[in-house]
């Protein structure tokens, strides 16, 4: 086993990627070249200068030029950084690389993905704060992974790029120096496989992203009051591990489901949804969520955490799911 900080797993994934298949291009590698890991980025330059590309900042523009790539063969990764900032390439990521599949009668491949860091960054404010995964879910033909650990980060981002589909890779930039445990024969991660970040018999806590840490320190608060935590990464939502989770609920008979999208029509929405269709009858007390309120993300660092999934928020659900 190593230890790795989340942006090392990161990096030495893409790094591992590019050698192991020429056809992988990178697309505007802001996630690379921001301090403090400009030196990961000068690295991979130093190899793969020939294919990394720094375009103008024209979202629409780079993300339909790596969809026809991909179309005609290569493996583009392609950085649109802030999340929000999807939404300037809508018409290509949703119109076009998630329909070209179907709409050729599964004769076009678009293996592109599509990387961008959503959530509540700190001062971020509304216009860089968005999380457009639960919009994105919405979008028939993507895939969406959303890794909340070294390990995670670096499984699924092999498997992204491996996949024929595009795929959304959902980052936060709140994970990128936190540590964790790599295995020295570490795979690619499949999609569609949620992880039981920590086992428990009381209540069943699902988390993604970020989240999944938050939650995973509510867990180890919750404990000491003898509230034993179940807490469940689903790691991708396309495709969606509901088995898992039901599962656990199974064991438990209670859930919290704690997301940074908005609480209506979010991803805790729909989780919820899947579980009241599926699993109501495996169910003590009513589901709880717990997402980001309905308001523009605001720029002020207090507000920003009174909107947000917080931990004291987590644990309040928490506490009234055992009440």
């Amino acid at each position: 086993m190593r230890e790795l900080a989340y942006y090392e797993a990161k990096f030495e994934a893409l790094e591992e990627i590019m050698a192991a298949d020429e056809r992988v291009h990178l697309i505007n590698g802001t996630f690379l070249s921001l301090s403090p890991y400009r030196h990961v980025y000068q690295n991979l330059k130093n190899k793969y200068g020939d294919r990394m590309i720094s375009p103008p900042i024209s979202e629409l523009g780079f993300c339909g030029l790596a969809t026809g790539a991909a179309m005609a063969g290569l493996r583009p990764v392609v950085d649109l950084s802030t999340g929000s900032f999807i939404y300037e390439a809508w018409p290509q990521v949703a119109n076009e690389a998630a329909n070209a599949f179907s709409m050729s009668g599964g004769q076009t491949r678009v293996p592109v993905v599509f990387h961008l860091f959503h959530g509540l960054r700190g001062g971020g404010a509304a216009q860089h704060s968005g999380s457009p995964q639960a919009m994105l879910w919405n979008c028939p033909g993507l895939e969406i992974a959303i890794p909340s650990s070294p390990r995670d980060v670096k499984g699924l981002l092999k498997t992204a790029v491996a996949s024929d589909n595009p795929t959304i890779f959902v980052d936060h930039t709140r994970l990128l120096d936190m540590r964790g445990e790599i295995p020295d024969n570490d795979k690619p991660i499949p999609f569609g496989v949620a992880d039981v970040k920590r086992k428990g018999s009381d209540v069943t806590l699902i988390a993604t992203s970020y989240t999944v840490q938050v939650s995973l320190q509510a867990a180890a608060k919750l404990a000491k009051e003898n509230i034993d935590v179940e807490v469940v990464d689903p790691r991708t939502l396309v495709p969606f591990d509901l088995a898992t989770i039901l599962t656990s609920i199974e064991k438990t008979h209670r859930v919290v489901i704690a997301d940074e999208t908005h609480q209506s029509c979010g991803v805790a929405a729909e989780i919820a949804a899947r579980i009241a269709e599926s699993g109501f009858d495996k169910l003590k007390t009513r589901i709880r969520r717990v997402s980001t309120l309905d308001v523009p993300v605001p720029y002020s660092p207090p507000l920003e955490a009174h909107i947000g999934p917080s931990e004291s928020r987590i644990i309040d659900a928490v506490r009234a799911a055992v009440a």
